[in-house]
């Protein structure tokens, strides 16, 4: 083709048509201009192409920490549930109901002194936030619902910090001051006949031991009700991911 351009500007040179000659350069650089223009528009074809690809692989990524990270939140909501119902019953023997279980009471106190930290399942998250590639979520729904959850997140390790220096003050030092541990996780671990009620008599004796079990009851409430807005969030974010992906 550009033989061809160069055989006709070359005619109209002999024949000194200058008019002509003017109007074929500027068709030809007009011509230039449009093949440059669709290159330029097939390379942005290309990048947004890619872009998407990208996208929707990172969403895919994005969806799987989801579902993981709701059978987690499950799984922390029925632990804090049963610490909720554990410290419920000591408090009751604290107030006077008669402990007609020795075991059974052990058992629950030890398991409130179990402490656990839940670990949102947000991989894909922190990498998008790493590397910048935030920007490539194109739904501001689910760009907005995304740093909902790491903001409800961030409010759930405070509350858990909150947890922590309640246990550590109103149960933990008093029980390392003042009662033997050894017979109490030998009952734990299965052995028979090591423990007696007067074992338990501090309990009552120190005001710092329901305190604390009341506020295992407050705060764990709380941070159940902080899993269960973050799970909401999840749930919704997968069904905006899903028609995105579909």
């Amino acid at each position: 083709m550009f033989r061809l351009f160069r055989s006709i500007r070359r005619r109209l040179i002999v024949r000194n048509r200058i008019t002509d000659y003017t109007l074929y350069s500027l068709g030809e650089i007009v011509l230039v201009v449009i093949g440059i223009l669709i290159a330029l528009q097939i390379n942005n074809w290309n990048d947004l192409r890619q872009e998407r690809e990208l996208e929707l692989k990172y969403l895919g990524n994005i969806r799987v920490d989801l579902v993981r990270n709701i059978a987690e939140i499950d799984r922390f909501i029925d632990v804090r549930s049963s610490l909720i119902e554990d410290a419920g019953v000591i408090i009751g023997h604290l107030e006077g109901v008669p402990i007609a279980d020795i075991h059974d009471f052990n058992q629950r106190c030890i398991h409130i002194y179990e402490w656990r930290r839940f670990s949102q399942i947000n991989f894909t998250f922190e990498e998008l936030i790493s590397s910048g590639n935030l920007s490539l979520i194109s739904s501001a729904r689910i760009k907005s619902s995304l740093l909902k959850l790491e903001s409800d997140y961030k409010a759930n390790k405070a509350e858990e910090d909150h947890f922590r220096f309640d246990s550590e003050e109103l149960l933990y030092k008093p029980m390392y001051d003042q009662i033997d541990l050894h017979p109490m996780l030998r009952d734990y671990m299965g052995e028979t006949g090591v423990l007696v009620q007067e074992h338990f008599d501090v309990y009552r004796t120190d005001p710092r031991f329901k305190n604390g079990f009341l506020m295992v009851i407050l705060e764990c409430s709380k941070m159940n009700e902080q899993l269960e807005e973050m799970k909401g969030i999840c749930e919704e974010l997968i069904t905006e991911i899903d028609a995105e992906l579909g």
